[in-house]
């Protein structure tokens, strides 16, 4: 399965980079994994071009309103979308603006990392752990503790 995770704009520190790459080298050894920016811009145009990158993905969404999972029904709930066979998922993370509620409501899955509201950056470095973790549950790897 591929993965492809959208932000709106760059990490911004070198420490982000330095957590993000630290998972994403990690993550190589479980499935193909892409990283596509999108320039900061107003809402619509940028909302437009998220829709152009996942058209015809499953495209998840991540804002503190969706639902929230545990790594370990994470974790199955990747393994369910391997076996289905699906080609790839996009993970979107938006910008200083968030989503609109149209989008949110437009969306076919819509995700939590948190209830509380997270910088862009943070919630990058959360989501390739926490995909990382699931695949290490999957894989009964001991780095997930429970």
């Amino acid at each position: 399965m591929q993965w492809r995770i959208i932000t709106v704009g760059k990490p911004g520190h070198l420490w982000v980079r330095e957590a993000v790459g630290m998972y994403w080298k990690r993550l190589q050894h479980y499935a193909r994994f892409e990283h596509v920016v999108i320039k900061e811009a107003p809402q619509d145009r940028v909302e437009q071009q998220i829709q152009a990158y996942c058209d015809g993905d499953l495209c998840i969404i991540l804002d503190e309103r969706g639902r929230q999972l545990r790594s370990v029904e994470m974790a199955k709930w990747i393994e369910n979308e391997e076996i289905s066979g699906r080609k790839r998922i996009c993970l979107v993370i938006g910008g200083a603006e968030g989503h609109s509620q149209h989008f949110r409501t437009s969306a076919q899955v819509c995700w939590s990392l948190s209830t509380l509201t997270m910088q862009h950056d943070i919630a990058f470095i959360v989501l390739v752990e926490q995909i990382y973790r699931a695949y290490s549950i999957m894989r009964g790897e001991p780095y997930h503790r429970e």
